[in-house]
């Protein structure tokens, strides 16, 4: 069934349709916003081998829709009734286990990013997305509608722009300006190269135990971590390696070959090379940017707005970047239903405007803090895992309390609170009356 999308409340256009811009709009159609989702690709598509979603990202799901979680169990490869753990090894010298971190059941489950993607935008009824959309500018006019004017020469309007298109965002571009540096990303020194391995044959190389659960392989200058996927069916293998070249900042991805990687771990464990064995002789290289050097200021101008990896994108050694664009969607979804109701009830074009806006700004207040502290955590953790944090070093007693207040200050997230603080600042922002427009 076709959507009709005129609306006597707010309507938001959402730009990208990677895993942020999926959630936030199927957090809006729980509860009743009208939405159009814009993805410049043929289709849902989403980059990368496996992901795997935090305590936190599980409970937000809840929130988002009972609907959007049940898919989420369905696809997500299951730890059993047993407790999980984080485990690091010793790559290096010795493949024995060094430090543990209790996660709990079943409780960081994971799978193929596409596979989660093409489950959950089922559940996005027809015409509430458009392909072949990319956006080239975004005007803000006089009375209050935002003008989106995409490749294609199409040009459409919506009440409210979330920019959910990742890490070379261009609404990022045009909300804090193009000569901005914090609108484009920075090479991060670290590469990696991602595989889907034959679980009968990783499973040969360093036994059931470790392909069954999370298992991260420790040592100078890089890192590997597996996990299963596609429910046991393949290991998810990450090889991260830290790079003291330039990388241009116009692609992310160039090919590599499964020889860089034999001679980046050439010295490592025995177990580890056999992985490496394990890839296929041509892969591709994927660099990891992200936007520590030079954050956002701010997230929001007018009626336009940042989420996901557009807003903060960081590297993924805290398994966590997806669960942020999580939050974001809630919390984004959280406010624009409350403007949605407050427009109803006013039905005033000019307190349409400013509403959208209060909505902008208070999701700003909400998420900004958390969300700028993850890219800088990311890299202190990396530098811990290749062992070049100067005092830690390989001394994994000093290791571990350090790598469980980062952990858990992602984990302990109190969703509900989270979205009652949303709401909080909705309402002050509101009677404010206070912010600019784009």
């Amino acid at each position: 069934m076709t959507v009709d999308t005129s609306t006597n409340g707010i309507h938001v256009a959402i730009i990208g349709g990677g895993i942020t811009g999926v959630i936030l709009a199927l957090a809006l159609s729980h509860r009743g916003v009208s939405y159009t989702l814009y993805e410049r690709a043929p289709s849902f598509t989403e980059i990368g081998a496996g992901i795997g979603f935090s305590p936190n990202a599980e409970r937000a799901l809840k929130v988002v829709d009972p609907r959007v979680y049940a898919v989420y169990k369905q696809v997500a490869s299951t730890t059993g009734d047993e407790e999980d753990y984080f485990t690091w090894v010793d790559g290096r010298r010795t493949n024995e286990v060094v430090a543990r971190l209790l996660i709990g059941v079943d409780a960081f489950q994971g799978g193929r990013r596409s596979d989660f993607l093409e489950a959950w935008s089922k559940l996005i009824p027809s015409g509430r997305a458009k392909f072949g959309k990319e956006v080239e500018s975004i005007i803000q006019r006089g009375e209050g509608k935002v003008v989106m004017r995409f490749r294609d020469q199409s040009v459409e309007e919506a009440d409210v722009v979330i920019g959910c298109d990742g890490i070379r965002s261009r609404v990022r571009q045009l909300v804090l300006g193009e000569a901005n540096p914090a609108a484009y990303p920075r090479y991060t020194n670290k590469f990696c190269f991602r595989a889907l391995l034959p679980m009968d044959k990783a499973r040969a190389v360093v036994g059931k135990t470790r392909t069954m659960h999370r298992y991260m392989y420790n040592g100078p200058g890089a890192h590997t971590i597996t996990y299963s996927v596609a429910n046991g069916t393949l290991l998810n293998a990450l090889f991260v390696v830290t790079d003291s070249n330039p990388w241009p900042i116009e692609r992310h991805t160039a090919s590599g070959t499964k020889q860089e990687v034999i001679d980046a771990f050439a010295d490592w464990h025995p177990a580890v090379r056999g992985l490496v064995d394990l890839l296929p002789e041509k892969l591709e290289k994927w660099a990891i940017f992200d936007m520590y050097d030079h954050p956002a200021p701010y997230y929001n101008v007018g009626a336009a707005a940042l989420a996901g990896d557009a807003a903060h994108a960081s590297g993924p050694h805290l398994g966590s970047g997806a669960g942020f664009g999580i939050e974001d969607g809630l919390v984004l979804a959280t406010v624009l239903k409350a403007a949605d109701d407050e427009v109803v009830v006013r039905q005033s074009g000019k307190d349409k405007m400013q509403i959208c806006c209060d909505a902008l700004a208070a999701y700003n207040t909400a998420r900004f803090d958390r969300d700028q502290w993850l890219p800088g955590a990311t890299r202190e953790a990396v530098e811990l895992f290749q062992w070049r944090n100067k005092e830690v070093g390989s001394n994994h007693e000093k290791f571990l309390p350090i790598v469980d207040r980062l952990y858990h200050t992602i984990w302990d997230n109190d969703i509900d609170e989270m979205v009652k603080a949303a709401m909080v600042e909705f309402k002050n922002v509101v009677a404010k009356q206070s912010q600019p427009s784009l």
